[in-house]
């Protein structure tokens, strides 16, 4: 069997296809792969940050035109990027294992987010941790930059004094070193899907499929569906101020989530807990309770001004 692998250019897509298609030939070890590098929207649009960009599936959608017209067999996404409404005919056949969902912050000395002086710049285009770093450190000013995880390492310094990336992305790229550490979760909660792989494919695509589902990880499966479950009740993207996390201890699920405005004025926060078999379930109750305490006028806003 032939496995057409379509990704995105950057070196982290391209490190996570190339580890997809690693998992697939340990299970097949005389299959062959190939990747088929696709630019997406997202990645030509640098100069504007990815709210004021509008639409969903910024990272996605040209990746999915090449499974579609048959130019590849499976598409690799980072799960924060895939939109909770897939085009027909496709599915998320298989979530690896997740690895660590939570942001890190480089800065210039090494001082974290605690040793930044007021006014110092902190590099991110991420409207989720924009609002929950103005909440808690209203003294920092937010400065929009794009590009590969590698280039905004690279800007600071010269254009910011810290830099707020994914830990899974800068550890997959051996950089990791580079910065301070993981940010807690309690002070800075995680995008959706943050760390976690999604691997797509056509739903007729039968022998690929039954290859390609045997990489899902129950866990990360579960977890995965309450937070896009989450995120879909609220009609939310990667480009609105919604962090959602779930954890598992057991057969017990926690998700929380958050909903701030860009301003940092306010910052909702709720909990739910429940069974992993009703994970989606946990999702929307999740996603209701914030809207009933106010998450709804918050996403209103945010959509008018973008």
């Amino acid at each position: 069997m032939h496995i057409r692998i379509a990704t995105r250019r950057s070196p982290l897509a391209l490190w996570q296809a190339e580890y997809v298609a690693a998992e697939l030939k340990k299970l097949q070890p005389d299959l062959t792969t190939e990747l088929v590098k696709i630019v997406s929207m997202g990645d030509k649009i640098l100069d504007v940050p990815l709210a004021k960009v509008g639409g969903k599936g910024l990272f996605t959608k040209e990746i999915d035109m090449a499974l579609a017209d048959g130019r590849a067999d499976v598409a690799v996404h980072s799960m924060k990027d895939v939109p909770t409404e897939l085009p027909e005919g496709m599915s998320i056949c298989a979530i690896p294992e997740r690895a660590d969902p939570r942001d890190a912050i480089a800065t210039v000395g090494r001082v974290g987010l605690d040793g930044l002086a007021a006014g110092a710049k902190v590099g991110s285009s991420s409207l989720r941790r924009i609002c929950q770093l103005k909440k808690r450190y209203p003294h920092l000013a937010c400065v929009s930059v794009r590009g590969s995880v590698q280039t905004r390492l690279d800007k600071l310094g010269v254009e910011v004094d810290a830099v707020i990336l994914a830990t899974a992305g800068v550890k997959r790229l051996g950089l990791y070193e580079r910065m301070d550490g993981a940010i807690d979760p309690e002070l800075m909660l995680p995008a959706v899907g943050q760390g976690t792989l999604a691997i797509q494919t056509c739903d007729n695509a039968e022998a690929i499929n039954a290859l390609v589902c045997r990489l899902n990880h129950r866990d990360t499966v579960d977890r995965t569906a309450a937070e896009r479950a989450f995120l879909a009740h609220l009609e939310g993207g990667c480009q609105v101020p919604i962090a959602g996390h779930a954890t598992l201890d057991g057969d017990q699920l926690t998700i929380r989530g958050r909903v701030g405005d860009v301003e940092g004025v306010e910052l909702l926060d709720q909990t739910v807990v429940g069974s992993r078999q009703q994970a989606a379930e946990l999702g929307i109750q999740l996603a209701e309770q914030l809207l009933v305490a106010g998450a709804k006028e918050i996403l209103r806003e945010v959509y008018k001004n973008s």
